[in-house]
């Protein structure tokens, strides 16, 4: 993904507290209010995209993304709305 301020991760996708915890969890590693240098004032947004990571690489068979029982795929937006972009690159087996 080319974005210095969003990340992908895999997770539980069946309980909604998971997602709800997991940015209450990086809000407390990286706050907003401080007090950065970048004077953009968005550097949380950096640092949570910097531990999330920008990419996986996944498994898709039959035309489906293999994931566990209880995974999702999350795209992570920590400094938005904003336009973004996936990309995808499949290689066969």
């Amino acid at each position: 993904m080319p974005h210095t301020t969003a990340g992908l991760t895999v997770n539980e996708n069946a309980d909604p507290d998971v997602a709800r915890d997991l940015l209450a969890g990086l809000d407390r590693i990286a706050p907003w209010d401080a007090g950065y240098a970048h004077g953009e004032g968005n550097s949380a947004a950096h640092i949570k995209s910097s531990l999330v990571g920008c990419e996986k690489t996944l498994i898709v068979r039959d035309g489906k993304l293999e994931l566990g029982t209880w995974q999702g795929l999350y795209f992570c937006e920590f400094d938005g709305p904003r336009k973004r972009q996936v990309w995808v690159k499949i290689v066969p087996c």
